[in-house]
């Protein structure tokens, strides 16, 4: 038995370290939940971080709907009936993708997706309810611009909009055809929370202003 016990968690650990879903004590940012979503840090300027993310399963659920925060609640409880009714534990953070072309008289699609556990990413539980499917999403490196307070839709979009000009400005590539709205927190967290903005960076990500780049080839 023991020996058993010994080599599931060595499994676990070996899982954990190969889909990065891991301990969120590694994670300053990551407090509610025990296991979080982990990355590599590519770097860091004053306006963003580059972030590498490797390919993880969540369970998603699509929302079509005129208001960002419209479409989050009716989300985010049909992803917590999953959950729930198969005994999945809470993890962070929970990501709400949409389209950059959206405005707020506009219908769009909004995309929110659960991380499941490690325990959960080999032979996902899959969902009964139609509306709701597991997602794998490949790895990718993102733009991240991090804030605090409340995520809506009017604090989303201007984070997102600081963090494109910021990008723009250094002639960053990205896709701008959408964001990632990312929370940490529990809807009943008051004080302390953390928000990101996320943009898929393409070609190979910049770390730096303008002058570094102009500068970069005098030695």
């Amino acid at each position: 038995m023991l020996i058993y016990l010994s080599g599931l968690v060595g499994f676990l650990l070996v899982f954990t370290a190969e889909a990065r879903v891991g301990n969120s004590s590694e994670l300053n940012v990551c407090t509610e939940t025990e296991q979080c979503l982990l990355f590599d840090l590519i770097c860091k300027t004053d306006d963003y971080e580059v972030r590498h993310y490797d390919s993880v399963n969540w369970v998603s659920t699509d929302e079509k709907s005129w208001s960002m925060d419209y479409a989050s609640i009716k989300a985010f409880r049909r992803l917590f009936g999953y959950i729930k009714r198969n005994n999945i534990k809470m993890t962070a953070p929970v990501t709400l993708k949409l389209s950059d072309k959206t405005s707020f008289f506009r219908t769009g699609i909004y995309t929110m997706s659960f991380l499941l556990p490690v325990e959960h990413q080999q032979s996902p539980i899959q969902p009964t309810d139609e509306k709701v499917y597991i997602n794998k999403v490949p790895d990718m490196k993102v733009y991240v611009r991090s804030y605090g307070g409340w995520m809506m839709s009017w604090t989303d979009r201007s984070q997102a909009k600081t963090l494109s000009s910021a990008l723009d400005s250094v002639g960053a590539e990205y896709n701008g055809s959408f964001h990632y709205a990312v929370g940490y927190n529990s809807p009943m967290t008051l004080f302390k929370r953390h928000n990101e903005v996320w943009y898929v960076v393409q070609d190979e990500p910049v770390c730096g202003s303008s002058e570094e780049r102009d500068m970069s080839h005098i030695s």
